[in-house]
């Protein structure tokens, strides 16, 4: 247990950081990152001697990580993760959640590595219909399928955290993988409208990126082998969050695979999930933040 490390794939990103930085603080743990940077990059490094960076893909992870007995947990968090810009790269989003992330879940069953992976609200909704709105939440809807038969096969064990539209330091703010509230950040400090898809009557439960990791870290130190989801009691409308930000909005047409609602869900592929409920009010965040930029 001295020499164990942890591997966290997409550890450069919005979410991998954040969650570098609490297990720094709260284990002594050395930490290795596995990016391939599509998403994350070096900015979001962590000048730490007890983190190593590695640049590459998941579909290589074995030739990557030459002492695998040296990992005593993998959080893979390293997948291709926006919905509607997976209809526009479908064969990356594809290649990162179907292929690499199988090549990460057999690295773990054959060197008996715990996992924890992150699973997403985009495929829960609609009594489980909106698995198939696009390639990214049908990828992600096959991955616990495919979990599932690798618990009942080989006794796999692993721990599932289902996120929220997480928002927070780090996250993305400029491009086509930037999160909603990133964008109305960016869009906000460059005085431009704030950009909304029709109708914007679209509910989300956004939750903040500390209350996020913080789930994630704990089932990993339970290990209890559960699905676990961490969300925010209160949804609100992409125009009503919009509204929050007191500036102008510019309103921009429908798109493929949109969500109208972040469904809860107390069960999933007959597994329990239990529910964690997030601290931090957007509304808070998001006057905290205008007042920082005014």
């Amino acid at each position: 247990m001295k020499n164990k490390k942890i591997l966290i794939t997409g550890g450069a990103g919005f979410v991998g950081t954040n969650l570098i930085k609490l297990i720094l603080n709260k284990t002594n743990f050395k930490i290795i990152s596995l990016d391939n940077y599509s998403s994350g990059t070096k900015k979001n490094h962590i000048k730490n001697s007890r983190v190593k960076y590695i640049k590459g893909n998941t579909i290589d992870i074995d030739k990557i990580i030459k002492k695998p007995h040296d990992i005593k947990s993998v959080f893979h968090f390293g997948e291709f993760a926006r919905i509607y810009q997976s209809f526009l790269k479908t064969n990356e989003c594809m290649k990162s959640n179907s292929i690499g992330s199988n090549f990460v879940f057999n690295f773990c069953i054959k060197n008996n590595i715990k996992l924890i992976y992150s699973a997403t609200s985009a495929s829960l909704g609609n009594k489980g219909k909106d698995k198939n709105l696009s390639p990214y939440a049908f990828s992600k809807a096959k991955n616990l399928e495919l979990l599932e038969n690798l618990k009942k096969w080989f006794n796999f064990k692993y721990e599932i955290i289902y996120f929220y539209n997480v928002y927070g330091p780090f996250q993305i703010c400029k491009g086509r993988m930037a999160t909603v509230i990133g964008i109305f950040e960016d869009h906000y400090k460059r005085k431009k409208p704030l950009p909304v898809v029709k109708p914007g009557s679209q509910s989300r439960r956004f939750t903040h990126i500390d209350d996020t990791v913080k789930i994630c870290f704990l089932a990993w130190k339970k290990n209890l082998n559960r699905h676990y989801s961490i969300t925010n009691k209160k949804s609100y409308s992409i125009l009503e969050v919009a509204k929050m930000f007191k500036t102008k909005i510019n309103f921009l047409p429908k798109r493929l695979g949109e969500r109208y609602a972040s469904a809860l869900t107390k069960s999933n592929l007959s597994n329990k999930v239990y529910q964690n409920f997030g601290q931090t009010s957007l509304k808070k965040y998001i006057n905290n933040f205008i007042k920082h930029k005014n």
